[in-house]
């Protein structure tokens, strides 16, 4: 498993920007083929033919969001879990099978969805997707490996949030974002529920979700329809489909106060501040406004011209970097995220002051119209090369439908966010940029103690995504 918490953030940006707009049938943007098995799996190919390389892909409908209270965690363990075997391929031979042939593998989890996907030659296909077929159904799962990986996922806790004051904080913001909603709980997990988590658990959940029906398949690469359908039909048509359970997300209620948290470590070099605000998904919420939300991140903080880095940044002197980004792509609700890094010797009282008269600005529709049309050209150039992605394609395509999204709402992109307005610009700011939807963080030096090299703080708290 990819022990990376998130994606680049130009990737995350990119994504964003792809399943937040929607153009013309015409307009395609990977142009993919797509056919549903009998036993209900969906297929996704995405032909690519500059390399003889594929990426296969298979997404399962669920993450830790759909845990059971008390059990957090089970998601991210079981992804780990599935590298330990079936009767046909030994414990921890799978990754070294796809190495021997060339090829790369990972998985990841988020709250929505879980991800397995190997890289290889275009005549290895067969082989990946019959191991990750046989994986689906026939797990194989003894007490001893299920110890040592639960003591493996434990330490990865410990490594990746307890000792990163960063990622305590992000960890943080969520669980005080979201007051009803399973995305309070980190998709790692809480170490003390870890630790209860047990061989019954791992395997219940893997039969309750792990089914075709419940699964999307995406090839990307040197392949077209009339390759992938035969082997998609030899290998995963012939599993059993099961009954699922319908996914569940909980109502946030109103929300009525500010909220701040505050971490402080003797490993934090530089200070930093962010703040979340509660927001609609592309599928909860007032979904309208999610493509102006996406806009108005471009326009807050998507770069060096963007209004928050030209003030803060260039302007005043104020801070040494400074971003927004929103991620539409949830069951539920989402995140608006700021982030601002200070620069040395500025206090986080005056910078915050700094940003809280921007985001007023911006609040009470303070935007230009050449500001909105400027974001709406950026976001349409950070685009332009993503079909030369092998990856990006699968990736975005597979992001949309495990949340429930379609093809064509990744397909069809540049009218809708080239019809977005100054006034429905406006509206979302003054709708989400509400101080009682927000979390404001801080991570700080531990007073009185000496500051230890550490690695530069996050601007921003990271996509809910364990890798």
């Amino acid at each position: 498993m990819i022990a990376a918490r998130t994606l680049l953030a130009r990737s995350a940006l990119l994504l964003a920007a792809l399943l937040v707009v929607s153009p013309p049938a015409q307009a395609r943007l990977f142009d993919p083929q797509t056919f549903t098995l009998s036993n209900g799996m969906t297929v996704v190919v995405v032909p690519n033919h500059r390399v003889p390389i594929v990426s296969h892909m298979v997404w399962y409908k669920v993450g830790a969001a759909d845990e059971v209270a008390g059990k957090s965690g089970l998601a991210h363990m079981l992804e780990h879990l599935m590298f330990k075997g079936t009767p046909s391929v030994p414990p921890g031979d799978f990754s070294k099978i796809v190495s021997r042939n060339g090829g790369r593998d990972n998985a990841f989890t988020s709250s929505d969805y879980t991800g397995y996907f190997q890289n290889v030659a275009a005549d290895r296909l067969e082989l990946v997707m019959r191991m990750e077929a046989d994986r689906m159904a026939n797990l194989t799962l003894d007490e001893e490996n299920f110890r040592t990986e639960r003591a493996v996922v434990l330490e990865e806790r410990r490594s990746r949030v307890g000792n990163n004051p960063a990622a305590r904080l992000a960890e943080q913001m969520e669980a005080t974002l979201f007051l009803n909603s399973p995305y309070h709980r980190p998709v790692i997990g809480w170490q003390s529920e870890i630790a209860g988590l047990t061989r019954d658990d791992a395997l219940a959940f893997y039969r309750r979700w792990y089914a075709p029906n419940n699964a999307v398949l995406i090839v990307a690469g040197d392949v077209d329809a009339d390759i992938v359908r035969p082997l998609a039909e030899k290998y995963y048509g012939t599993l059993p489909r099961a009954e699922i359970a319908p996914r569940l997300r909980t109502e946030e209620p109103a929300p009525e106060a500010a909220r701040r948290v505050t971490v402080t470590d003797p490993r934090v070099s530089q200070p930093s501040w962010s703040r979340l605000y509660l927001a609609p998904s592309q599928r909860a919420g007032e979904s309208r406004l999610a493509q102006p939300l996406e806009v108005l991140a471009e326009i807050i903080g998507g770069g060096a011209t963007s209004t928050l880095y030209r003030s803060l940044v260039v302007e005043q002197g104020l801070a040494a970097h400074a971003d927004a980004a929103y991620d539409p792509v949830a069951v539920g609700l989402t995140s608006f995220r700021i982030g601002v890094v200070p620069r040395p010797g500025i206090s986080p009282e005056r910078l915050e002051a700094a940003v809280d008269a921007q985001i007023a600005r911006i609040a009470k529709g303070e935007i230009a119209a050449e500001e909105v049309e400027r974001a709406k050209t950026r976001l349409r150039a950070s685009v332009v090369y993503a079909r030369d992605s092998l990856h990006t394609g699968a990736r975005v395509l597979g992001e949309a439908l495990a949340v429930g999204l379609t093809v064509e709402d990744v397909e069809s992109w540049p009218d809708r966010v080239g019809a977005v307005t100054p006034a429905q610009v406006a509206e979302a700011a003054a709708q989400v940029l509400d101080a009682r939807a927000s979390v404001t963080g801080l991570l700080l030096p531990e007073p009185g103690a000496a500051p230890q090299p550490a690695a530069p703080p996050a601007a921003r708290p990271a996509p809910r995504e364990i890798r």
